[in-house]
């Protein structure tokens, strides 16, 4: 029998409670999920890469299912490269499925040989965005509940506590 694989590609910058429901019912699906981190050349990323990666080992610790990979380029190079056909996204809004689409439309074109699954995110997450969270953060605002709290506190200690009644 063969293990079914996936990609979960993002930027995770920060990790998000959306990611990790996206992550946790993809692995109903699949025997193991890559969690791939984009590292992009021309972006500044709140947090670096090494960052990124211990927070998602973090979270992640002791699920064997669960594998923290970096990657440069075209996805479809990398997914070609690990050899996994299945590239796993998540939806909140017809916005990102239009972008989505645009970009799984682009990567048939540039080869057949991966496809996409994309998911709608729950309810309770479809509004909560890795650029959101860091502008609520950056701003004095809570994000409590919305990352796991590990995540919350490097927010915290990179930003501050958020202001009390404020916003």
């Amino acid at each position: 029998m063969s293990v079914r694989h996936a990609i979960y590609p993002g930027s995770f910058d920060p990790l998000t409670n959306g990611h990790i429901d996206i992550l946790h019912r993809g692995l109903l699906i699949f025997d193991r999920v890559v969690v791939a981190i984009a590292v992009n050349l021309r972006k500044t990323p709140l947090f670096a890469d090494e960052e990124r990666i211990e927070m998602l080992r973090e979270t992640f610790a002791g699920d064997d299912r669960v594998e923290i990979d970096t990657f440069t380029g075209l996805l479809v190079d990398y997914a070609r490269r690990r050899a996994i056909p299945t590239v796993l996204r998540g939806l909140r809004a017809v916005s990102d499925f239009e972008y989505e689409f645009q970009m799984a439309s682009m990567n048939r074109r540039l080869t057949g040989e991966v496809d996409y699954l994309f998911m709608m995110t729950s309810e309770d997450q479809y509004y909560v965005s890795s650029t959101l969270i860091r502008e609520v953060a950056a701003n004095g605002g809570s994000v409590e509940g919305l990352v796991p709290k590990h995540v919350e506190a490097r927010l915290y200690a990179r930003f501050g506590r958020p202001v009390v009644g404020g916003g």
